[in-house]
């Protein structure tokens, strides 16, 4: 019972409790976890099914539509044996087959974006939180992704590292990324969505601009929700 249509160049927020299904959500998008019923499209191209054969998308297949899709994960996801100039280089190198100058070239441009340029050469390890995920947002980039999905980008950041983050989402957001965004972040869902939706339990039951949504709620458990979290 999920029907959502996310425009190109919208942010939506999708919030809810622990346990009410918004990260098993954001990895159906990408067929990271695989829908029992139901079809998504990115870009008017279904994923997991090949709709010639009507038979689910092999390996290389759904290779080729993940790369359309940029994934930031609550835990980061580095790859600790590489530097963070690699880190954002790997994707576009090995799955786009981009001559490496091309892709360092990108990388640098990507890690100045996020406000990493002094930090090429750096192993995640050396890290803070906060410039662990701004990597990972850069490696998301990289790939020149038509949607940006972002799982509690923020939920393992230390409360002085949040802000840094955010604000390079708020940039995107005000570049026209295409951004599906599940947080707990109240004032960003405010200040930057185009539109915020509810799960409970494994279903939308509300789905409004966050100017309706935050101060004329139609449903009473969204009403708790919001009371809680003031």
């Amino acid at each position: 019972d999920i029907d959502l249509v996310v425009n190109k160049g919208e942010v939506v927020s999708v919030l809810g409790s622990s346990g009410s299904g918004k990260s098993t959500m954001l990895r159906c998008i990408n067929w990271l976890e695989e829908p029992d019923r139901g079809s998504i499209h990115i870009a008017g191209q279904r994923i997991g099914i090949n709709e010639q054969t009507r038979r689910k998308m092999t390996s290389k297949e759904l290779a080729t539509l993940r790369a359309r899709t940029g994934m930031v994960f609550q835990g980061f996801n580095l790859w600790p044996h590489l530097s963070v100039i690699q880190n954002v280089m790997e994707s576009p190198i090995y799955v786009k087959r981009m001559p490496k100058d091309q892709a360092r070239a990108i990388a640098v441009e990507l890690l100045e974006k996020v406000g990493l340029a002094d930090k090429h050469e750096a192993y995640p390890y050396t890290l803070s939180g906060g410039q662990k995920q701004r990597v990972a947002i850069a490696r998301a980039l990289a790939m020149s992704p038509e949607v940006i999905l972002f799982d509690e980008p923020t939920s393992a950041l230390d409360p002085e590292r949040v802000g840094e983050v955010l604000q390079v989402m708020k940039n995107l957001s005000s570049e026209g990324y295409t951004m599906i965004v599940v947080t707990h972040e109240m004032e960003f869902a405010r200040a930057v969505s185009d539109q915020v939706v509810f799960l409970d339990k494994g279903r939308i039951i509300e789905k409004a601009p966050p100017s309706k949504f935050f101060s004329n709620p139609d449903t009473e458990r969204v009403r708790k929700f919001l009371e809680i979290t003031a």
